[in-house]
């Protein structure tokens, strides 16, 4: 069997393709980009871009396939109002249309797609089940939750789509937000959190992402959504209690009235001077958390990493690159 992974030279696909090769499994590695990764040797490599319909029929995708769509625009960099649509749209959309699309005309019917649990928007019951009510706060969770829409109609034409929503994704090659929280640390500033940090934060590791997508295809890519986050998150103001004191910082942590700081946040945003997207500190204060019971229940799947640990990981890889000791092919772009 083959494995055609858009996206697979990004975050969570250079961790999938070693595992599914690991497997025996035949993998191609669509993206518009090659790493120097090592299970190149045994992947076959294609040259795609997913925002162009004709560089996705270009790739070899046949009926017996299994599809993995990793391709996305992230929320980092921070982009400004005007054009959060036309950044995330073209690839989170159009790149997963062109994809079905293609996967359509091949005959093929197994997807594994990537969205995020940012469709949910504001905490409406807690912890977050799949049935969550979707009422995404920006551009990029309604770019993702259009299309869910897309999955919906084609599993009623055949297919079968397995449907991934992800917490925040850390692991190594990338920091993102996380970059300013750990400059923070590093010069003994003042940490400030949105709110009392008495609500919990989830994270989820790329390689419980990774191996999130190896069984879906394992269970039959059942068409279902499921939820990916860590277990038992701890509270914030503990989560950087433990980061400062690893790290040996000074840093005190600052709570501060979450209803003030968004306000001041949006002002922000409004005059395109953003220091987060609306769709990260509108809900930072917010008890969200995800329910990842159903991945356990259905796919066997069970989270490995804690929060306290990734975190703490994502730091030490952070002062490494700092001090020239990071390796350099483990670098990952923002997608």
């Amino acid at each position: 069997m083959k494995h055609v992974i858009f996206g697979g030279d990004g975050f969570v696909g250079r961790h999938l393709a070693p595992r599914l090769l690991a497997d025996g499994e035949d993998v191609v590695v669509a993206d518009i980009v090659k790493s120097d990764l090592s299970h190149y040797g045994q992947a076959r490599f294609v040259h795609c871009d997913v925002t162009d319909p004709d560089s996705v029929a270009a790739v070899p995708i046949s009926a017996d396939d299994v599809v993995y769509n990793l391709s996305a625009k992230m929320l980092s960099p921070i982009q400004v109002r005007a054009k959060r649509h036309d950044f995330f749209y073209p690839v989170n959309y159009h790149g997963t249309v062109n994809i079905i699309d293609a996967m359509d005309k091949a005959g093929a019917r197994d997807l594994v797609h990537f969205t995020t649990d940012m469709i949910y928007g504001h905490t409406v019951t807690y912890p977050m089940t799949e049935d969550h009510p979707v009422n995404p706060l920006g551009e990029y969770g309604q770019s993702k939750a259009d299309t869910e829409k897309v999955a919906a109609e084609w599993r009623e034409r055949g297919m079968n789509i397995s449907l991934f929503r992800p917490r925040l994704i850390i692991g190594p090659g990338r920091l993102g937000i996380l970059e300013k929280l750990f400059k923070l640390i590093d010069l003994n500033l003042p940490v400030p959190m949105i709110g009392s940090g008495k609500n919990p934060y989830q994270f989820i590791s790329v390689f419980d992402c990774a191996e999130a997508a190896r069984l879906a295809w394992k269970s039959g890519v059942p068409n279902e959504a499921y939820n990916l986050g860590s277990l038992n998150p701890p509270p914030v103001r503990e989560l950087l209690g433990k980061l400062a004191k690893h790290a040996g910082s000074r840093s005190l942590l600052l709570p501060t009235p979450g209803w003030a700081v968004k306000r001041t946040l949006d002002l922000l945003d409004l005059v395109n001077m953003p220091l987060m997207d609306p769709e990260q500190y509108l809900i930072a204060d917010e008890m969200c958390v995800l329910d990842v019971s159903k991945g356990e229940r259905e796919l066997g799947w069970i989270p490995q990493y804690r929060d306290e640990d990734m975190l703490i990981a994502a730091y030490d890889e952070y002062r490494a690159k700092k001090t020239g000791h990071a390796a350099s092919g483990h670098e990952v772009p923002a997608e």
